[in-house]
């Protein structure tokens, strides 16, 4: 008996990007609504914990685009700029991972 194909072995990267695509564009329009000027107004990065002023936030998807992930309320979070920077396309597994490391270098520098 044949083995089932999983829907994974048919990937086609045009379909990815125009998945990347729509995401993208459901982002922007999230970014104009109420609920993303609530999860801004305190100006607080969602990773960091640092206030910068919602202004210097940007939205971040906790599962990247890239990784699967999707533009939905549960998946994006406010950002500082220097955390979207270094989180990538990071799996929030990952970034967790790369915040320790951080935190033992800084711990073992003094």
């Amino acid at each position: 008996m044949a083995k089932a194909k999983e829907p994974y072995d048919f990937y086609s990267p045009e379909a990815e990007e125009g998945r990347i695509r729509a995401e993208r564009d459901k982002a922007r329009k999230l970014r104009k609504t109420r609920w993303w000027q609530q999860k801004t107004a305190q100006g607080i990065c969602w990773y960091c914990g640092q206030k910068v002023g919602y202004a210097n936030l940007t939205m971040d998807h906790i599962i990247p685009l890239a990784r699967g992930g999707h533009s939905t309320k549960d998946n994006l979070v406010p950002c500082c700029k220097e955390c979207n920077t270094k989180k990538k396309s990071s799996l929030p597994v990952e970034w967790e991972e790369y915040m320790q490391k951080q935190d033992a270098q800084t711990r073992e520098s003094f």
